[in-house]
């Protein structure tokens, strides 16, 4: 914010503060958090699956609360999104994850999608009139507030925070943060401020496909017909959804 001369704080009513802070505490305090449990529970393949939930949170929130509408060919896509995210709850012979795990990870991922989807869709409006810059700031501070408050009365709280402070951690911990949390969210936000919410949330759904890639090439996870068809069910929605 230096850089480009923005300022911390910005002379706005007090209300856009607490809409912004309310926005990081969902979507990221409660969103990211069940995120990672569903990340706990399924590997990157399945997650990526169920994480198509996204779009169709974010275009529903947008018709009932943005006046955005759907045409028959969007609709089609999210069908077929959920579809493939329905299509992962069966567990086939010699898959490593037992279907307790899978039912509440797609639970958790679906929950976390829905939290992410209503904190952006909140502050949908007043971003379009706010700079991005400031807007990441406050956001990024409710998140960072609500998830000191928690950690704080939890009992394993000090053990939560050891990683900050282990050396051989912060090269993980430095890059996911600065790459998947803020240069994600200056690219996210801005295509939210910038397109309409149901459009950049279908773009962002392409994120399937690298997480589907990533997870086999480096996390060596297993390509699988069920997994092969979800995942291009999921992809032929997001697309549909778009030129719709």
């Amino acid at each position: 914010m230096w850089i480009f001369s923005e300022p911390l704080f910005l002379r706005v009513p007090r209300g856009d503060y607490l809409l912004f802070l309310a926005s990081g505490v969902i979507g990221l305090g409660i969103g990211d958090t069940l995120f990672f449990k569903r990340l706990n529970r399924i590997d990157a393949g399945f997650s990526a699956i169920v994480a198509a939930m996204y779009s169709p949170s974010i275009i529903t929130l947008s018709v009932i609360f943005l006046n955005e509408r759907l045409t028959l060919t969007q609709i089609i896509g999210v069908l077929l999104i959920i579809t493939a995210v329905l299509s992962t709850t069966r567990i086939k012979h010699g898959e490593k994850i037992g279907r307790r795990d899978l039912l509440w990870g797609i639970l958790w991922g679906v929950l976390s999608t829905a939290a992410t989807a209503i904190g952006v869709v909140m502050i949908k409006p007043t971003l379009e009139q706010t700079p991005l810059l400031w807007a990441i700031e406050i956001r990024l501070l409710g998140g960072l507030v609500s998830l000191a408050i928690v950690a704080l009365f939890h009992p394993l709280g000090r053990k939560m925070f050891s990683p900050i402070f282990s050396a051989r951690s912060w090269g993980y911990t430095v890059s996911s943060s600065f790459l998947g949390a803020y240069l994600t969210m200056f690219v996210w936000l801005a295509g939210m401020k910038f397109t309409q919410a149901s459009i950049a949330s279908a773009l962002n759904q392409t994120s399937t496909i690298f997480i589907f890639l990533f997870g086999t090439l480096f996390l060596h996870e297993p390509i699988t017909s069920r997994r092969t068809l979800a995942i291009t069910l999921a992809v032929c929605g997001i697309f549909l959804i778009f030129f719709g």
